[in-house]
């Protein structure tokens, strides 16, 4: 594992930093857990508890989650330049306190909106700071490791969460106790941050000292979100891909329990359903990232767009467990092919004196997807069926992952030439 002296003194590298990168696997494991924590429970909720009768209507936590979630990513990247990482992975903490009480005691669905709100904030500050914070340790060299790690860590986190809320639900109830799970988390996670994490933004510019001067390095945030969106390829079409992928996402986090149980599945088997998605996905992200980093970025990409499109479409077609935990395993392999790959798309192109605003503008277009696939699939729920939702989420995935493979170029070990 390469270690890189920098003028400043400052070591780039996993070995270098393997102690503060362990700890920032462990923090964002419990950013995930944070999520995790609704992802068998609240569906149900609406459902059973609050009576929710119109899907559009269930999936309104989503749609505030996504949109805060998107919105707070942008900032997170801006903030974190101007008053460094630690204060803002910090503040995603607090922020999230209310959380766990308001889902687990909330007397209406407006507490439960409420909560995903500030959700949305902290999964914004604090997940955006953790993955920033890997990339300005590692360096170049393992970008895609470092981003498979911080993702597998979350995700992992996520479906270990989801299976023990659904395990508690079964037997306890819906709540309050599946979300002490997730007040547990957030005290250890304020405390490790607050008293062991480090700042890191001080690595970044010993990285960028060690760059040519470009003419780019000075690009103001409107400037970066234009090229992060619209005129860089590769950029662009990893924002896309990126939407598309969390708007399948929110599929399968507000659509896929109603379906399994529509068709009779308890609670437990909803919750391992629910699980094997992210597990799988988590996991898998540890190989896909190292593998992105010696094959190329672009070709697993498009290959993980088109595997999820077909796993939703075994979805919409299977009756049976079987074939749904069979549908859930390719999806999480789709996904672990594709998620951290983006993410390192942009670690590529960016310019580390504003990468994190490229990753912040990123984010907020892959966020995003969770509000664009809670409208879209609840809408086409009420008025078609959940099968035709989950059909179309299908066909957009499809799509997503041709419009990579025609518009994206390559973009590691040789980037291309920017595109302006």
């Amino acid at each position: 594992m390469t270690t890189t002296a920098t003028p400043g003194g400052i070591r780039l590298g996993l070995r270098a930093n393997l102690a503060q990168f362990t700890l920032l696997v462990l923090v964002n494991a419990l950013v995930g857990g944070m999520l995790g924590q609704e992802r068998t429970v609240l569906p149900l909720l609406a459902d059973d508890v609050f009576h929710l009768s119109a899907y559009t209507a269930s999936l309104t936590y989503i749609l505030a989650f996504g949109t805060t979630k998107a919105i707070t990513n942008f900032f997170a990247g801006t903030f974190s330049d101007r008053y460094g990482r630690k204060p803002v992975l910090i503040a995603g903490w607090l922020i999230a306190l209310p959380v766990p009480a308001m889902l687990a005691w909330g007397p209406s669905w407006g507490w439960i909106i409420a909560a995903n709100v500030l959700l949305g904030m902290n999964q914004g500050l604090t997940w955006s700071t953790t993955v920033i914070m890997k990339i300005d340790l590692v360096g170049p060299e393992r970008r895609g490791l470092a981003i498979g790690f911080n993702e597998a860590a979350g995700y992992v986190a996520v479906a270990a969460t989801a299976m023990g809320t659904g395990a508690i639900a079964e037997h306890a109830g819906l709540r309050p106790e599946p979300f002490l799970l997730g007040a547990a988390y957030l005290v250890l996670a304020l405390g490790l941050s607050t008293v062991f994490v480090r700042e890191t933004r001080d690595h970044a510019r010993a990285e960028a000292a060690l760059h040519p001067v470009q003419a780019a390095t000075d690009l103001t945030t409107a400037q970066i979100a234009r090229r992060t969106s619209l005129t860089d390829k590769a950029l662009s079409a990893a924002s896309q891909a990126g939407l598309v992928n969390n708007l399948n996402d929110a599929l399968a986090w507000g659509i896929f329990p109603l379906l399994f149980a529509a068709h009779g599945l308890s609670v437990t088997q909803i919750g391992v359903l629910a699980a094997l998605y992210p597990a799988v996905w988590g996991a898998g992200q540890m190989l896909t990232g190292w593998w992105s980093d010696h094959i190329g970025r672009k070709h697993l990409i498009t290959a993980g767009m088109l595997l999820q499109a077909a796993a939703i479409a075994l979805v919409a077609a299977g009756t049976a467990f079987s074939v749904w935990a069979t549908a859930q395993i390719l999806l999480g392999i789709g996904t672990a092919l594709v998620y951290p790959t983006l993410l390192a798309v942009i670690g590529d192109v960016a310019h580390p004196a504003w990468r994190a605003r490229a990753v912040g503008v990123y984010r907020l277009w892959r966020d995003g997807g969770f509000a664009v696939g809670a409208l879209v699939a609840g809408v086409l729920a009420d008025a078609c069926s959940l099968t035709t939702a989950i059909w179309t989420v299908a066909a957009l995935t499809a799509v997503s992952g041709f419009v990579v493979a025609v518009r994206m170029y390559e973009t590691h070990p040789r980037p291309a030439p920017v595109d302006n």
